[in-house]
């Protein structure tokens, strides 16, 4: 909200200018002149996909998303305690507070997408434009809205509600709307888009489309219940010509990005004029703390004093792949190599994270494999972020049938998901028994879905983070002195992040969370 009280003041100067000159500055423009021909709506739709990069291309992302899981956590270093640090360890750990800095970069880069959404909604027709090319624009923006109000609402909890840029102070500081009014926006937003947008046509642009706009609606009715709806929107995506790549590593490198798997990624590219780079959501973030990267990533980087020492993946997550299923290679990988007396690493291999075991002398340390490909400059990659792929698809699609007593039906979506990953047919599930299958799939979503942000979102819309996180806990404290008493003490409270201080005070109407 800060980033949009700077566009709202800017706004409003505009506004108050056009009030009281008589004769207008050349050299002042204005939103309602801007908007010339289809090109300036197109370079505006451009703009509000790169604020998406600022939301999943965002640390607030995986520490929210996976480190506050029990998939990944993080190698602590008693000699560093900057506030940064610090405050990502109380995200795992479940001390933080509103106070923390790590977690309202999400709700920033969430409003700034919002914000730059509805400018182009508010003068969407202030040109005539052909009912194709309006329904395109409005199709992919509403998109766009719908999905950054879908990873708020479930992190925060009820919000400000924005269908409009507002260009008054009251318009601007409004409270809270209700869980279920933020749905059902996210709802109208993605029924809409859905209507207005068209099926993919492959190879992708990266656009969203009505697969992503379907998926989207699919996953939302999900978690509302509606589970007759999420299979009725969730079925047409599967007769759009997605399909799972032979095997499971390929639907991350570089060169499929886009391609048949792909629903909907966040679009990195290093090799532009202004090179458009993955950087707090690359490799580097999740490597040990190392002066020199080259053993891992091929590229000499110092990542001690910057990046490194997040999202590690838990040997609870490593347990939970089955024998044979090669999504454990291709996920995870273990940096051996040695720690010094400072808790810095020196690689001097990486292997198999498979049956691994340190030899004498040596630490091995997991990172996730899946983000780890060719690239020149250390600390910046080229890899499209995943929002959803095909192979989510399947499995909402397989709850949605076993939520309403068809699992039967449910088996040959998570089976088509299981044979990718192990190769054949040999792992596919029989049973029909709806609670074990349903404990099933939120352990298939894990493995297949791991360090893609959806972990801790995946507990708490089920009504296990309390129970899992809690118990994850004492094994963390009985293995980690560093932890201090109180952490993982995982409550009710403590399933929603807390509203930015910040925007508190900014906003006398908005409303802290309970706990905090």
């Amino acid at each position: 909200m800060k980033k949009i009280s700077f566009l709202i003041i800017a706004v409003l100067s505009l506004a108050s200018c056009k009030k009281f000159l008589t004769e207008t500055n050349p050299n002042n423009g204005t939103l309602d002149s801007y908007f010339k021909n289809q090109n300036d709506f197109d370079l505006a739709v451009n703009g509000a996909y790169a604020q998406l990069r600022g939301l999943y291309n965002n640390k607030s992302a995986w520490i929210m998303g996976e480190m506050r899981s029990d998939n990944t956590h993080y190698d602590y270093k008693s000699s560093d305690q900057a506030v940064a640090t610090v405050n990502r360890y109380a995200v795992a750990d479940f001390l933080d507070d509103k106070y923390n800095n790590q977690t309202p970069p999400k709700w920033n880069a969430g409003f700034n997408a919002i914000s730059a959404v509805n400018l182009v909604i508010d003068h969407i027709d202030d040109i005539q434009l052909s009912e194709a090319s309006r329904n395109v624009i409005l199709g992919q923006v509403k998109f766009i809205r719908a999905l950054v109000y879908f990873d708020l609402v479930r992190f925060y909890g009820g919000l400000p509600i924005y269908k409009h840029a507002p260009l008054t102070r009251e318009e601007t500081y409004i409270p809270r709307s209700t869980v279920q009014e933020v749905y059902d926006l996210i709802i109208a937003d993605a029924t809409d888009a859905a209507a207005k947008l068209d099926a993919p046509a492959f190879p992708q642009t990266g656009r969203a489309t009505k697969g992503a706009a379907l998926t989207l609606l699919g996953d939302v009715y999900l978690i509302l219940k509606k589970y007759d709806l999420a299979e009725s929107a969730l079925k047409q995506v599967t007769a759009m010509g997605y399909t799972l790549f032979p095997n499971y590593g390929d639907a991350f490198q570089p060169g499929n990005k886009n391609g048949k798997e792909s629903v909907f990624e966040i679009q990195f590219n290093t090799g532009l004029a202004i090179p458009q780079a993955n950087t707090d959501a690359s490799i580097y973030n999740f490597l040990p703390r190392m002066t020199n990267t080259t053993v891992v990533t091929g590229v000499n980087f110092n990542s001690v004093t910057t990046v490194g020492g997040f999202n590690t993946p838990t040997q609870d997550l490593i347990n939970t792949y089955e024998t044979g299923d090669q999504r454990l290679d291709a996920s995870i990988a273990i940096a051996e190599g040695t720690f010094n007396a400072t808790d810095d690493f020196t690689a001097t291999a990486v292997v198999s994270a498979v049956n691994y075991t340190a030899p004498a002398g040596k630490a091995g340390r997991p990172f996730p494999k899946k983000f780890l490909h060719t690239h020149t400059i250390g600390g910046q990659t080229n890899d499209n972020w995943p929002v959803y792929r095909y192979s989510e698809v399947l499995l909402l699609l397989a709850e949605s049938l076993n939520q309403q007593g068809r699992s039967g039906e449910a088996l040959p979506y998570l089976n088509a998901v299981r044979a990718r990953a192990f190769g054949d047919a040999t792992h596919n599930i029989t049973t029909t028994d709806q609670a074990t299958l349903q404990a099933i799939l939120l352990k298939e979503r894990r493995v297949e879905l791991a360090f893609e942000n959806k972990r801790w979102l995946d507990l708490v819309r089920t009504g296990n983070a309390i129970t899992v996180m809690n118990a994850f806990g004492v094994k963390q404290k009985a293995q980690y002195s560093y932890l201090q008493p109180g952490s993982y003490n995982v409550t009710q409270d403590r399933l929603l992040f807390p509203i930015p201080n910040a925007e508190i005070l900014l906003n006398d109407k908005l409303t802290p969370n309970p706990g905090y």
